[in-house]
């Protein structure tokens, strides 16, 4: 081998452990860009998994008041008809006494006006089954007034008319006014726990 040879043969030998270490160093750096990367990765991961698990907790907590909520609401709209029903009954219930019943109730709200006098209003059932002493009852409770010929709008009691100030003593109205009182009472009654 001549000398132009064996310098070839060098160039050759040293570009070829040039190469194995350019390739060498070049796997060792994708090799830690691939663990990196992986590390990324796998950081990415738990921070989306992170996420993820407090969006499905957030999801479930907001799910679970909803929820709670419209058993809530659906309780209290069931309650709520439940203690119109009851008010409602409670008007028909005094509707419906026989006249010595209904006209006993009567003489009791008439003699919380005791001392007042006027004209009273009935509705037309009332006034076709009026007892024939009911003025005389009315005055021996300290009411003194006079039945009116015109039949008032009202489902059962009375309207007291003292010239321009009326006292109104419906059942309707009664109950309305004392819806409160009433609702406290049927809640204690129908719903105790």
């Amino acid at each position: 081998m001549n000398g132009g040879d064996k310098i070839l043969d060098r160039i050759k030998s040293d570009c070829d452990e040039n190469i194995k270490a350019i390739n060498a160093k070049a796997e060792e750096t994708c090799s830690q860009i691939l663990k990196d990367g992986k590390a990324q990765a796998e950081q990415a991961a738990l921070e989306i998994a992170k996420k993820a698990e407090v969006k499905v907790k957030q999801m479930n907590a907001s799910s679970k008041s909803s929820a709670e909520l419209s058993v809530r609401n659906a309780l209290l709209k069931r309650r709520r008809k439940e203690i119109d029903i009851t008010m409602s009954k409670i008007l028909e219930y005094l509707t419906s006494l026989d006249d010595k019943q209904y006209f006993e109730i009567i003489y009791k709200l008439a003699s919380k006006l005791s001392g007042k006098s006027g004209e009273i209003m009935l509705n037309s059932k009332d006034i076709s089954r009026l007892p024939s002493d009911f003025e005389n009852r009315l005055s021996q409770i300290g009411l003194n007034a006079t039945v009116s010929k015109t039949a008032a709008d009202i489902s059962g009691g009375f309207i007291l008319k003292c010239g321009d100030i009326e006292e109104n003593m419906d059942f309707a109205a009664i109950i309305s006014e004392k819806s409160g009182e009433l609702e406290d009472l049927i809640n204690r009654e129908l719903f105790a726990q």
